[in-house]
């Protein structure tokens, strides 16, 4: 006797599938875990340190600017479940990439004072990028916090609409009890 297989169906049937994008309107959305995007961020300001060696003469004002747009990209990219991770990879990474433009020469030691050096001096860049991770970060979490209270208000408003529809045709009363279950059936649907 032969078994029937039935197809499955996936489990997220019941969802829409989102439109795609417009071409050239949306920033790309990667979403990476919090090693991630410390290896992101590491990579990057390493490239920008190369860069930055070869055509500006190892500018540490050329690298410190393009560290901003790099801790922006790593805050943005990070999955929401790791945003807290942006703000510490972040200055990681600002400290992993300054070696080539340090300037420190004279062997092990020497090249450890260039490091040292161009931290000290530069600070300011790295406190800059870091704040801009850890804003990035904080507005997401703001956003996302929000998204979630509303859906939370929506599916208890929809709950709340059905008893107040069913409690509305019950009553049997005066005109003003009436009314006021009807506003507040109104005022519940609107959150």
């Amino acid at each position: 006797m032969r078994s029937v297989r039935h197809p499955q169906v996936p489990a997220q049937a019941g969802r829409r599938p989102r439109p795609p994008a417009p071409a050239g309107r949306r920033m790309p959305r990667p979403r990476l875990t919090g090693l991630g995007g410390g290896l992101f961020a590491c990579a990057a300001m390493l490239l920008v340190a190369g860069v930055c060696w070869l055509l500006f003469d190892s500018s540490l004002f050329a690298y410190g600017l393009l560290f901003l747009p790099v801790a922006a990209a790593t805050a943005l990219w990070v999955r929401p479940a790791d945003l807290i991770t942006a703000p510490v990879s972040v200055p990681i990474a600002f400290a992993a990439g300054v070696w080539p433009v340090s300037g420190g020469s004279g062997g092990f030691g020497g090249e450890l004072m260039g490091v040292v050096s161009a931290l000290s001096l530069h600070a300011g860049w790295l406190y800059a990028g870091t704040l801009v991770a850890g804003l990035i970060a904080l507005v997401r979490r703001a956003a996302l916090s929000g998204r979630r209270r509303a859906a939370a208000a929506r599916r208890t408003a929809g709950g709340t609409g059905g008893a107040g529809g069913a409690g509305r045709t019950g009553r049997t009363g005066g005109s003003g009890g009436g009314s006021r279950s009807r506003s507040a059936g109104r005022s519940s649907a609107a959150y």
